[in-house]
Parts: structure tokens; C-alpha cells; sequence
């Protein structure tokens, strides 16, 4: 080995064996920091959705898509609806769901172990109603107001779902005894087939644009989508409800489907969680819902979803954060482990440092005293074989102690900024041979 790296070697050598013990103490607390905070999430997660063919279903299969870039295991729960998922998330079978304004009860005290994800988007109230029906009740073929439906078979919506209730809310508010109406909870799609096959006049949904049953029910002949006259009222009278317009011809342009602005009711969908879920989920959820329910749509601008607006329940910190400022600055350049990581230790990383650069000013000192040590030990047999040349009459045994410390010093090895300690020791045990060569002899009398 060349003696270049060999003296390197030696040096890094007693460096890592100086600075030791804090390296080993910097590891322990950036352990136990890791252990306290958790800072990446599990890789499976649950998400209560919907029926089939429903609007949460075809939203939950996007969030599962997003997140599986990430790693994430999206494991989808089907339901009946918003209710259902409400009840998933209380009884912590889901870690989150998607849930309709309107569906909790006032001061339930389950649902303060809730947070929500912001405001996703409208989820209007579908009335559809069959026009042969609806001429039964005037002659104009059409409904405007609730009241209007007594004495028609009126599907309410999957028992399960938010919507029952929800139209049970809306019932009272016009004094409409249910004893009045023939009211059935059938499933969408069974309730759909029992409209369109004449034993239903109206049928009730409550679901985005996006869901199957609603387009294919807009462009169907004989099906007329009840005009919510009052909607403005309904908001004022629920918080949870919001007016909306379905715009003439936004259906389809062509054909002018609707053939005039229908005014609806929509209640906001929200996503809820557990508070216990982990903090970097909720940001890969939050960070997902601006990609996907940011586009603009038949009832909303451009980035006007999520927003934080209309939640019965407080927003969790980390979708504030997502929602407000989008995604982190690390984020956009490294994978999200990474960034996660960083993001989430790097007070805790600040803290250690500041704990360990106090403490670190004692490597080089230490250092320094392990490496001059070497030399240095040697000195105190140096000094006693100096001490003993005027008090012993012969000279051969201390020759021999000190051709003995000549030999180690020889073999001592440091680093060559430390060399000067080390020829200056050998230098002395020189000039100690010298002073014992030239000490005077004595002469015994006979």
C-alpha cells in the first residue's frame, strides 16, 4: 500500500473514531425523530365509493389511478351511497368516503372524529319525471314544484344513500305529508328500468353530470327534468344547498337538449376522513382532487373546485395547505417519498443539527489529542530514563531502555500533518543518547 493512502487511511481512521460517538447519537435521535413522526404513509388505504355506474364510483377509480403513480394501494368500497359511507367512516371500515351535504345528523358526536377534504363538487338534485305523468297534473306537461308530485310514484333514492333523507328535508319544507306520494327506495338502476317501463312517474337522483344514469335520462324522449322554481329559496332555507343552472343546450348543442335553462338544487359532495388518517395521505388526496375536479363543468369555472366553502364538518390542515397553495416545491422536482420525507422531517433534521454543532466542536480537539497521544505517552519513559543517568553507575541497562523506545517510536503511525510531533519525539530521545554517551565516567575507588 502506498504510504500516501496509507497515512490517509490512517487519518480518516481516527476521525471516524473521534467523531464516533456523535454520529452514533445524531443516527439514534433522527431514529427516534422517524419513529414519533411517521412521516410516510401506509401504502393501502380504503375509500368508501358508491353504486355502480355512479358519479362516486367513477371519481373513486380516478383517485385510485392518481395515487397508484404515488404507490398508494386505493382499495375501492362500494356502497348505497352517501349515508352508507357516512356510517363506513364512523364505524372506521373506511378511511374515507365520499359524503353529500346534508347527510349527518346535527350534533352527532361520532362525526367530530371527521375532517373533510374541502368542497368537491355539486351533486344537483335530478327530478326526472315522465311526461305522460306529469299531464295527469296539468295540462302543460310540466312540474315546477314539489307539490305537484302528490299522488305520483316517486322513487326517492337507494335507501343507504344521502338522498332520502335529503328529500325527506326538502318534503316538510313544503308541508307534503309522504302518506300523499307512492315513495319506493329501489337501487338506480333498477329504479331506472321500473321509470322508463311506466311503473315509476318520477325517479330522484343526486349525483354530478358525470353520472351515466343522468346523460343517458337527459336525452331520453318522454323524460322531462323538473325546474326547481324556488331553488334561490332552498339555499336560503338550507345551508347545505346551492342554486344551479343547467344551461340551455349544454347536453347537446345540436339537438338544444335542455331546450331552456333548468334551475336544480345542489347539495355540495365533500370527501371525508378519519382524523387519525396519516397527514401525507390526506395531501396525495387533496393534491389528486385539484387535478381532478379543477376542470371546468356544466355547473362550475375553472378552478373553482375543491374549495373550502360549504363543509359541515372543520377542514383538515393538510387539504388547507393542498388546496390553497397546490403542490409543495419539492414535489414538482423529486418523488414524492423523497419530498414527503424532507417536507416532514426537516424541522426535526434543523432541531439535531442545532443540538449537534455545539457538541461537534469537540471532534477536532479530540482528535487532535487521540493522535498526539500516540507520541506523547512515550515521553514519560523518556523523561525517567533521563532522570536515572546521574543516579546509576552503569550505562548498558538504560542504552538498552532507550534503544527499546527508539525501536517503538520507529513504528508509531500518524497522519502527516501530526509527523513534526513524532520526529520531534524521536529528535529528543537522540538528544537523550547524547547527554547519556557524554556523561562523565566514574572512576571507583579501589
Amino acid at each position: 500500500m502506498p504510504k500516501t493512502l496509507r497515512y490517509t487511511l490512517l487519518s480518516l481512521r481516527d476521525l471516524v473514531i473521534s467523531a464516533g460517538p456523535f454520529l452514533v447519537l445524531a443516527v439514534a435521535l433522527l431514529v427516534l425523530a422517524y419513529s414519533w413522526l411517521d412521516p410516510n404513509p401506509p401504502k393501502r388505504v380504503t375509500l368508501a365509493t358508491g353504486p355502480a355506474q355512479s358519479a362516486y364510483e367513477a371519481f373513486g377509480k380516478r383517485y385510485a389511478e392518481a395515487l397508484k403513480k404515488e404507490g398508494i394501494d386505493v382499495v375501492l368500497l362500494p356502497s348505497e351511497g352517501s349515508a352508507a359511507n357516512l356510517q363506513l367512516l364512523r364505524q372506521g371500515k373506511a378511511d374515507l368516503g365520499f359524503v353529500q351535504g346534508g347527510s349527518s345528523e346535527a350534533g352527532n358526536p361520532q362525526d367530530k372524529e371527521l375532517e373533510s377534504l374541502g368542497s368537491l363538487f355539486l351533486e344537483p338534485v335530478w327530478l326526472f319525471y315522465r311526461e305522460d305523468a306529469a299531464r295527469r297534473v296539468n295540462p302543460q306537461a310540466t312540474l315546477t314544484a314539489l307539490t305537484e308530485l302528490k299522488g305520483l310514484r316517486v322513487n326517492v333514492g337507494t335507501a343507504g344513500s344521502g338522498l332520502p333523507s335529503l328529500m325527506a328535508k326538502l318534503l316538510e319544507s313544503n308541508r307534503i305529508d309522504s302518506s300523499t306520494l307512492m315513495v319506493s327506495e329501489l337501487e338506480q338502476t333498477p329504479a331506472t328500468v321500473a321509470f322508463l317501463g311506466g311503473e315509476l312517474d318520477a325517479i330522484v337522483f343526486a349525483s354530478a353530470p358525470e353520472s351515466l344514469m343522468v346523460q343517458m335520462l337527459l336525452q331520453t324522449p318522454g323524460v322531462k327534468l323538473m325546474d326547481f322554481a324556488q331553488s334561490e329559496a332552498y339555499s336560503r332555507r338550507f345551508a347545505f344547498l346551492s342554486p344551479a343552472v343547467l344551461p340551455r343546450g349544454v347536453v347537446d348543442l345540436a339537438a338544444h337538449i335542455p331546450p331552456q335553462d333548468v334551475r336544480l338544487l345542489a347539495p355540495t359532495t365533500t370527501l371525508l376522513t378519519r382524523t387519525g388518517t396519516h397527514p401525507a395521505l390526506l395531501q396525495l388526496f387533496a393534491l389528486a382532487g385539484n387535478d381532478i375536479h379543477g376542470s371546468a363543468g356544466w355547473f362550475k369555472q375553472a378552478r373553482e373546485y375543491p374549495k373550502l366553502a360549504q363543509n359541515e364538518v372543520p377542514i383538515s390542515a393538510e387539504a388547507e395547505r393542498s388546496i390553497r397553495n397546490d403542490k409543495p416545491f419539492l414535489q414538482r422536482y423529486l418523488p414524492f417519498w423523497v419530498a414527503n420525507l424532507v417536507e416532514r422531517m426537516w424541522l426535526v433534521m434543523g432541531l439535531i443539527i442545532a443540538i449537534m454543532l455545539p457538541l461537534s466542536r469537540i471532534v477536532p480537539p479530540l482528535y487532535e489529542f487521540r493522535v498526539r497521544s500516540r507520541v506523547f505517552r512515550w515521553y514519560g519513559q523518556l523523561r525517567d530514563i533521563e532522570n536515572r543517568i546521574d543516579n546509576v553507575d552503569a550505562t548498558d541497562g538504560l542504552l538498552e531502555a532507550l534503544d527499546s523506545l527508539e525501536r517503538r517510536a520507529e513504528k508509531i503511525s500518524v497522519p502527516l500533518s501530526y509527523a513534526n510531533e513524532l520526529y520531534a519525539l524521536r529528535n529528543n530521545i537522540g538528544l537523550v543518547r547524547r547527554k547519556l554517551q557524554n556523561r562523565p565516567v566514574v572512576q571507583k575507588e579501589p
